[in-house]
């Protein structure tokens, strides 16, 4: 087993406000985690912190392009640079987040090394792009979009390495069945996109297990995982920004975790967007926890 080595992201740069003066909690994840001894329950090794620059909005206005941008370009850098270390050394980097912008380190990181796939599990697609969309501005709900080439030039060509994700290499879980709109732009791009419907219809063992061989290929040198944790029920996990009904349950998400993350191809895992200024008791946090250390548990 390769060693786990825990770094945390905690950016909260691609989120909207929550209410005016005040700043998305989700870079709280990884302190909330770590007081649930994530750290020593995975019997990993500390990878430290990779600081975020501050978030500020300054004079951005809607139609201005992507909020927080140069504060994201230098952050994504920064975190492909902690990242691209691990995965050179052979360790499995577990990135505790943070929105889901953080995913443009890891797969910056991973374009630098060669071509890597996706595997996501999350409520959405975070595909919002100005093809699609006249609101474009959060990064965190743009993300996927960002990676595969689609949006303002500052993020999606880092160092001239655009795309960091070709279209066909992406797999997405867990999106809630009443997306059809976007269901139906990934299908026409040939995006693998499993809904929550399916995934109880096939068994979520079963469909990761499809989907790995799928990523397990000789074109690509490996694949990493992106948990959104808003994939969740928001009766199980209400500490998200934006909780949509009709989600995976944890049983379900943890064997989708199990199998993507016990492949030999696989090599990380970033986890997302919980926010504990809305889990006062902690008990989001606590099941977020146990759902990530049974993924890696010893069968």
């Amino acid at each position: 087993m390769r060693n786990i080595v825990v770094v945390d992201a905690p950016s909260n740069l691609g989120l909207r406000r929550p209410a005016p003066g005040t700043v998305p909690g989700c870079y709280k994840l990884a302190g909330a985690l770590r007081e649930q001894r994530i750290v020593q329950r995975l019997g990993a090794f500390e990878g430290g912190v990779v600081v975020p620059p501050r978030y500020d909005l300054g004079d951005w206005q809607e139609g201005d392009g992507v909020f927080n941008a140069a504060a994201l370009a230098s952050y994504t850098r920064s975190l492909a640079d902690r990242i691209e270390r691990h995965v050179r050394s052979g360790d499995f980097p577990v990135v505790l987040g943070g929105d889901c912008s953080i995913q443009l380190g890891a797969s910056l990181a991973l374009r630098r090394l060669g071509r890597y796939g996706l595997a996501a599990i999350d409520a959405s697609a975070d595909f919002r792009h100005p093809g699609n969309s006249d609101r474009v501005g959060a990064a965190a709900g743009e993300e996927l979009a960002l990676a595969t080439g689609r949006g303002q030039e500052d993020l999606t060509d880092l160092e001239g390495l655009k795309p960091y994700l070709r279209d066909e290499d992406v797999r997405l879980f867990g999106i809630r069945d009443c997306f059809d709109e976007d269901l139906a732009e990934l299908a026409q791009l040939k995006m693998s996109a499993t809904t929550v419907g399916e995934l109880r219809q096939y068994g979520p063992a079963e469909s990761a297990g499809a989907v790995v061989q799928t990523l397990e290929v000789p074109e690509l040198d490996g694949f990493w995982v992106h948990l959104d944790a808003d994939v969740l029920d928001p009766d199980v996990m209400p500490a998200v920004d934006s909780p949509d009904p009709d989600g995976l349950l944890p049983a379900e998400v943890t064997e989708l975790l199990k199998v993507l993350v016990r492949s030999d191809r696989c090599v990380g895992l970033n986890v997302t967007v919980y926010d504990p200024d809305l889990d006062p008791d902690g008990s989001a946090g606590a099941l977020l926890a146990d759902l990530i250390v049974a993924a890696f548990a010893e069968a």
